[in-house]
């Protein structure tokens, strides 16, 4: 058995490398799909951090007070461009399969480079929306400092566990077709589990273990650690979720790659 899993390890690189122009060609072509024939094309990866901002600082700053280390405008956009990032991976790759049934069926390629395309494309709609952010930061004169060094660690970690995730919810969108409508139900959930728009360290109790147990929410206070309030991530929570981020994108790529054979007959 730990054989097998090392010949698939060793496979699954290999393939990556062999067939990484193809990987650039399918996010090059994802890319200029999603905003073709649009008028605002990539100022979508900005209006719409922007407008949930505006919407939750209003909420939370009119109507139901919280109180922040943070402006809250900051707080919650800084939230938001991680938050979509992993959203957008994430509703992209989950029909990433399906969508491309042709290409499945009939010509031969690592199938997980559908997956990967859709969290690369989802990394370039952050990079843009992180351009609004330093502008942010400009405003309200919040300078990052040593601290921002962990930032590639923080991005790291957040890629890994977004790529798995989007990995297992591909190939379960295979098997079975009613994935992707549950999906949309749990990440609306899933978000709001999330430090996004509260800071989750104000609820105490058991549903504030719960709430730290979400990978996500370490990930997220990480990056407003590293770039706003010039800290390190919590060491316990950002380590756990590491371990969580690379355990799932270990054993979703392992999955996916046992059974992308069983694609071409589902699809």
């Amino acid at each position: 058995m730990h054989q097998s899993l090392t010949e698939d390890i060793r496979e699954m690189f290999t393939e990556q490398v062999h067939y990484r122009e193809l990987l650039w060609q399918m996010t090059r072509r994802d890319l200029l799909l999603r905003y073709k024939q649009t008028i605002m094309g990539f100022g979508w990866a900005v209006f719409m951090p922007l407008l949930n901002t505006l919407i939750f600082t209003i909420v939370f700053t009119r109507v139901a007070k919280l109180e922040t280390d943070l402006p809250y405008p900051l707080f919650s956009y800084c939230g938001l461009v991680a938050w979509n990032f992993f959203a957008s991976s994430l509703r992209f790759a989950v029909s990433s399969l399906t969508a491309n049934m042709t290409l499945v069926t009939k010509v031969y390629f690592p199938r997980e480079i559908f997956p990967f395309s859709s969290v690369l494309v989802s990394l370039v709609d952050m990079g843009v929306a992180c351009i609004i952010l330093v502008l942010m930061m400009a405003y309200y004169r919040v300078m990052p400092g040593h601290t921002i060094v962990a930032l590639p660690l923080v991005l790291l970690v957040h890629f890994a566990f977004t790529t798995g995730m989007s990995l297992v919810l591909a190939m379960a969108n295979v098997f079975y077709r009613d994935v992707k409508y549950l999906f949309e139900v749990i990440l609306m959930l899933w978000m709001f589990a999330s430090a996004v728009v509260y800071p989750v360290k104000d609820i105490g109790g058991w549903l504030g273990v719960a709430l730290q147990l979400n990978p996500m929410t370490p990930i997220i206070e990480a990056y407003r650690a590293v770039l706003l309030m010039n800290t390190w991530p919590e060491p316990r929570t950002f380590a756990m979720a590491t371990v969580i981020s690379l355990t799932t994108l270990a054993i979703g790529w392992v999955m996916f790659h046992r059974n992308e054979f069983r694609f071409a007959e589902i699809v």
